[in-house]
């Protein structure tokens, strides 16, 4: 059984984008991409909303001549993706389905095939009201924005246990929890 990762960049004050929109704060270090990277790597399925898939797209064509970025759009191309959007009408992907909407059964069975990322905190508020998520990951930007879109939903109660932490030169700090069932 695979498990179901919600990874975000966030600031300290645990938003991913400001009130204006704007995440340009979060543009990881070399460093802090490498270890992305090798954390995307086992990674099956790509759960993302529609705004998360419009930024991450991107890697589908890019031709960057930066190891990273090349390492990085590999591995985005490499693995599936589910896009849910009630008004996406094609992919503009390989491996790519859009679903109108969240089916929790659905997701059980994407777990079931292997590990799976959800990015895009409104989906991933859903998958963790479900209780489908098995773990939280977030990478806390030495930033603090004031307001914007949440990383974490309001009224989600778990009971979490850190399993990895590390600090990055840069100032970005990863942890890594496991949902306690």
């Amino acid at each position: 059984m695979g498990r179901l990762i919600y990874s975000a960049i966030a600031s300290l004050d645990g938003y991913v984008a400001d009130e204006h929109g704007r995440w340009d704060w979060s543009v990881p270090s070399a460093e802090v991409h490498a270890f992305v990277n090798d954390r995307m790597r086992p990674v099956r399925t790509h759960l993302l909303g529609r705004r998360m898939y419009e930024v991450l797209v991107a890697w589908e064509t890019m031709d960057d001549p930066a190891p990273l970025m090349r390492d990085f759009a590999q591995i985005w191309r490499a693995a599936d993706k589910v896009v849910y959007s009630t008004t996406l009408q094609e992919p503009r992907s390989a491996r790519t389905r859009i679903e109108r909407s969240f089916d929790p059964d659905a997701v059980r069975q994407l777990k079931a095939q292997g590990d799976c990322l959800i990015g895009g905190p409104e989906l991933a508020g859903q998958a963790l009201a479900a209780g489908l998520v098995d773990e939280v990951e977030l990478f806390l930007s030495p930033v603090i924005v004031g307001g914007g879109t949440r990383a974490l939903p309001d009224g989600v109660k778990l009971e979490l246990e850190l399993v990895d932490e590390r600090r990055f030169a840069n100032g970005v700090v990863h942890l890594l929890h496991r949902v306690q069932s």
